[in-house]
């Protein structure tokens, strides 16, 4: 049984893949009851039942995919302490941190908690590993993210222009200002240029826990001038409720044959849709208990990283390379 905590628009998409992958038990809650049982019955089908259930409910499942705005830190704590293994799709800093602190817990009752999966952090982690392939060793990972799953990831993403950055560099964690550092970075068409900026989100945190062996990660993500000049502002207008199409971008470093060469790879999709088929696709992969105990995060050397990739593939997800990216 795998239970999904949140029926916005992340929590919607993983229940779809799931009845998609034929999942034969479900169930999904929210703090709008009301919500998850339009979910449920409008995802149902013969093969895939989803049930709408109480967050109490969520402790007979076998996996729990948090879907819900943060933090995620007690929530997954509790599960944990029950017996139940979590997907966190939690793209807060601080509380991604907080869960990775919990190793020795997770560990002590045998049970997985995967922080971060979605498209960033989470499908990032899993492109830096898959172009690690092509290289004899990586020490740098830069990931660019442009667009958001939906309103709480909007939020989000907001306040991230607003706080400190996190970057690995050279053995030591540099914290610097939300909002500087403009870099411009090229996404998949229909995307293609943006200006992007240090913000304070979580990808160095999670892709140095699963590669550790990286000298340097950064993140950064596109903004516009009134993004940056109202950072610390409440947001001047709601949100888009639906999200909207979104681009990853990932640029890995290192050698190979002696010289030094870079590998870039890219993702345009709406947002949620990605964010929800990771999630999905790990939670399945948990269940089938292709992880190692303990946290992990997409990337790391316990994961299911090949095979996680080729589900992605099957469900449509494009990998797009940027020619010429390699440097002799």
């Amino acid at each position: 049984m795998i239970g999904v905590i949140g029926a916005g628009l992340v929590g919607a998409n993983v229940i779809r893949a799931l009845v998609a992958c034929g999942q034969p038990q479900m169930m999904v809650s929210d703090t709008n009851a009301a919500a998850a049982r339009r979910l449920a019955i409008g995802t149902s089908t013969k093969e895939s039942q989803v049930h709408a259930a109480s967050t109490g409910d969520m402790f007979s499942a076998d996996v729990v995919v948090l879907a819900c705005p943060g933090p995620h830190m007690k929530a997954s704590r509790r599960l944990v302490d029950a017996g139940v293994s979590v997907v966190s799709c939690s793209d807060d800093l601080e509380d991604t941190l907080a869960m990775l602190d919990l190793d020795a817990v997770a560990r002590q009752v045998g049970r997985t908690l995967l922080v971060g999966a979605t498209m960033s952090p989470g499908l990032s982690g899993l492109l830096v590993r898959s172009a690690a392939r092509d290289f004899d060793a990586i020490d740098e990972a830069h990931v660019a993210i442009h667009g958001t799953a939906g309103p709480a990831c909007a939020q989000q993403h907001h306040r991230a222009l607003a706080g400190q950055s996190l970057g690995w560099h050279d053995g030591d964690w540099l914290r610097r200002p939300a909002g500087s550092g403009r870099e411009l970075c090229w996404f998949p068409d229909p995307i293609g240029p943006r200006d992007c900026y240090r913000a304070e989100l979580t990808d160095p945190a999670v892709i140095h826990h699963a590669i550790p062996e990286l000298r340097r990660v950064t993140v950064r993500m596109s903004a516009n001038r009134r993004d940056r000049l109202t950072a610390r502002l409440p947001m001047l207008t709601p949100p888009h409720p639906e999200g909207g199409l979104g681009a990853l971008r990932v640029e890995v470093r290192g050698w190979r044959h002696g010289a030094r060469h870079i590998e870039v790879v890219g993702v345009v999709d709406r947002v949620a849709h990605v964010a929800g088929l990771v999630a999905a696709m790990s939670a399945r992969r948990v269940t089938a208990g292709e992880f190692a105990c303990g946290v992990r995060t997409l990337g790391d050397d316990e994961s299911p990283n090949e095979s996680l990739i080729s589900d992605l593939r099957d469900t449509g997800i494009q990998l797009h390379e940027f020619v010429g990216s390699a440097q002799g």
